[in-house]
């Protein structure tokens, strides 16, 4: 069966999405998220890990945390960023604060630092707050 693997941000559960649904609002067979919406999700460690080790499209992660004043600055350009890259990449959010552990195994030294995953491997990273065009344009060169 063709189709991308994806993780469901919200159960943790794997599945195949046609290519063309991937545009389309495809849901977890399982929980019914939307997969691929053009929206940042809060996710946790062992999701990230699932999605970045599994995912056939390549996954995004903001590195932040609530009392950064950079992170809450980026926080609207990164959704922006999203929603453009939508069908192409998924965004997500990682909060070193709530996950303290995250920040020791990927050598996060500083806040806000997107990561870029594919093919089960970190293939970029990239730290403080960018425009979202910015992003976009570093997501496209990276993934």
């Amino acid at each position: 069966m063709s189709g991308k693997k994806l993780t469901c941000l919200e159960c943790g559960q794997l599945n195949r999405v046609p290519f063309e649904k991937l545009t389309a609002g495809p849901k977890c067979g399982t929980c019914g998220a939307q997969l691929v919406g053009g929206k940042v999700a809060e996710v946790d460690l062992a999701t990230l890990e699932k999605a970045a080790r599994n995912d056939d499209l390549p996954i995004v992660v903001d590195f932040w945390a609530p009392w950064c004043g950079p992170c809450r600055q980026m926080a609207p350009q990164y959704q922006a960023a999203a929603g453009e890259l939508a069908g192409q990449v998924r965004l997500v959010k990682l909060n070193t604060e709530d996950h303290p552990n995250a920040g020791a195994k990927y050598r996060i030294r500083g806040i806000p630092t997107m990561a870029a995953f594919a093919n089960g491997k970190e293939r970029a990273r990239q730290s403080g707050a960018m425009p979202s065009q910015a992003i976009v344009n570093w997501v496209k060169a990276n993934t």
